[in-house]
């Protein structure tokens, strides 16, 4: 059982999730507002947010964008929209996950039971890793990013996929194995979109990016992180 915050303006549609988490098991709780979510985020201290999209007053992008100051928390995305750039937006905000409406009740206890998994596993691999050469810094567990001494600010899933390739520093991770650590489980086919993301990490950390040191493609397969002086695998 986990503590479930429900953030969605339309009463029926928020009730309606709110029984299926019931039914689920879970201690729910629930919003009607973006303002209202972010007033009760710490008392109520949820493992997991289902966050509607379009909501008056504030958005869920900017509910989400807001959340990511104080906390972690996975934050499932509701949406009347399909647009790819709706989506990169709200993975930008620091969402985890996406689903489209409408959507089944056994689909949302699929996608909420993945996200507390992951969340799961991600405390039990507490970080302490920190890399650091003449040139970049990287903190795990902090989420922090340094270049020459200067902060680079990445976005939430830029950092995941960061974060995976340093984890696996030296080994070549698949396109899927990267897409399942930065968008989860059900986006193992977005190939596209983490090859963007790999070219905004790039311009980012790389002196030169169209000659990268450190983030490294295997192609047709996945890429890999390797400081400039270890650049030999497979």
């Amino acid at each position: 059982m986990a503590r479930v915050l429900v953030v969605d303006d339309d009463p029926v549609l928020n009730q309606m999730v709110q029984a299926n988490m019931r039914l689920a098991g879970h201690e729910v709780f629930s919003a009607l507002s973006g303002q209202a979510a972010l007033r009760d985020l710490e008392s109520i201290n949820p493992e997991l947010v289902i966050l509607d999209v379009m909501m008056p007053g504030m958005t869920g992008f900017e509910v989400c964008r807001r959340m990511r100051e104080t906390t972690t928390v996975p934050v499932l995305f509701l949406t009347a929209r399909g647009e790819e750039e709706d989506l990169v937006q709200g993975f930008d905000s620091g969402g985890d996950d996406y689903m489209r409406k409408p959507f089944s009740q056994r689909e949302l206890e699929v996608r909420v039971r993945a996200l507390l998994q992951r969340a799961q596993r991600a405390n039990e691999q507490h970080e302490t890793q920190i890399y650091i050469d003449d040139q970049l810094q990287i903190d795990l567990e902090e989420s922090t990013v340094k270049r020459n001494n200067k902060v680079v600010h990445l976005t939430p899933t830029e950092f995941r996929v960061l974060r995976c390739l340093v984890r696996n520093r030296g080994k070549v991770l698949t396109h899927a194995e990267l897409l399942v650590e930065a968008w989860g489980e059900n986006y193992t086919d977005a190939i596209a979109s983490l090859s963007l993301y790999v070219r905004y990490l790039r311009e980012k950390i790389e002196k030169d990016p169209s000659n990268p040191e450190y983030i490294h493609t295997k192609w047709g397969i996945g890429y890999w992180f390797s400081p400039p002086q270890t650049v030999d695998v497979g």
